[in-house]
């Protein structure tokens, strides 16, 4: 036991009881070697303490002491710890088994940071997203959001996060984008380490935040101020320029998607992020239709 490094895991929840019984028990049946624990925070709904009694782990369930929102009630949990490593699990998703004892098993002393590949669930259909890669740099994040280094698989040294790396961001505009936050601040001072292997079930059509565009756009303004480098970065400027056209068309704001549309197109011409705000603004695709059919590939904006 005391060759495995203690976890704790937090998992976040607002509302959804029956999903985050299944994150939970997903948790539990992890069969992890070191000692392993789990705390549900609770976001502006009421605690369940019936919980506490669940399971073969300790269980913990507080409310969220700090600010309101998945950012404050990530930290609340985080806080409360008192173990070598946390681990995030949202509570509309799941872990597979073998997931802990995969990652732990890949980080060396010095990591920081560690994730693992995801199985995109939608419409009854499960798409694998793989990252083709076990080391992951702040470069290729910069280029890319690598959307399978998901939340649901952040395994993070607690000491780092209490420390110089800090917590999870909660001024990020409705706690949306801070995952990505988190993601350049441990690349920038290491590589991350990733196991590429989907062992988190990721549901994409639950989110409560999927409509909505206003605090997409200030979400993705709020990164382009914290990550200036990002405009460094052909490629995920670019990406970036393209995503605001589309929440910019989506909410109706045609002038806005076309300016972001064509600095998406002259920052690298070929975004297709850049085509589809377009052609939102213009009326002649409409940015639900287009998410739908790229989550069917396991695929977003």
């Amino acid at each position: 036991m005391s060759d495995w490094p203690s976890i704790g895991v937090v998992i976040p929840t607002h509302n959804r009881p029956d999903l985050m019984r299944a994150a939970l028990r997903s948790v539990v049946a992890q069969n992890y070697p070191g000692r392993l624990g789990a705390v549900v925070v609770y976001d502006r709904a009421t605690p369940d303490p019936s919980l506490e009694a669940d399971g073969d782990i300790p269980i913990r369930v507080l409310k969220n002491s700090r600010t309101p929102g998945l950012a404050g009630a990530r930290n609340t949990g985080i806080c409360s710890l008192d173990t070598d490593l946390v681990a995030f699990c949202d509570d509309d998703d799941v872990w597979l088994p073998g997931k802990l004892t995969a990652q732990v098993a890949s980080m060396q002393p010095s990591t920081e940071m560690s994730t693992c590949a995801i199985a995109v669930s939608y419409q009854g259909r499960t798409v694998p997203r793989l990252a083709g890669t076990s080391i992951v740099r702040q470069v290729d994040l910069l280029r890319s959001r690598m959307m399978m280094l998901h939340s649901s698989t952040f395994l993070l040294r607690r000491s780092a996060m209490l420390g110089s790396l800090g917590l999870v961001a909660e001024d990020a505009p409705g706690s949306q984008n801070e995952d990505w936050d988190l993601l350049l601040r441990a690349a920038r001072r290491q590589p991350i380490s990733h196991v590429d292997a989907p062992y988190a079930k990721v549901h994409w059509g639950r989110s409560l935040f999927q409509t909505e565009y206003d605090t997409k756009i200030s979400s993705l303004r709020w990164m382009l101020q914290q990550h200036p480098e990002l405009h460094g970065s052909p490629a995920g400027a670019a990406r970036v320029y393209g995503q605001l056209s589309c929440w910019h068309a989506a909410v109706g704001d045609r002038r806005a998607a076309l300016q972001w549309a064509s600095r998406a197109t002259r920052t690298q011409w070929k975004e297709p992020r850049a085509m589809i705000g377009a052609a939102a603004a213009l009326g002649l695709v409409k940015v639900p239709t287009v998410l739908d059919l790229l989550h069917r590939r396991g695929r977003g904006i």
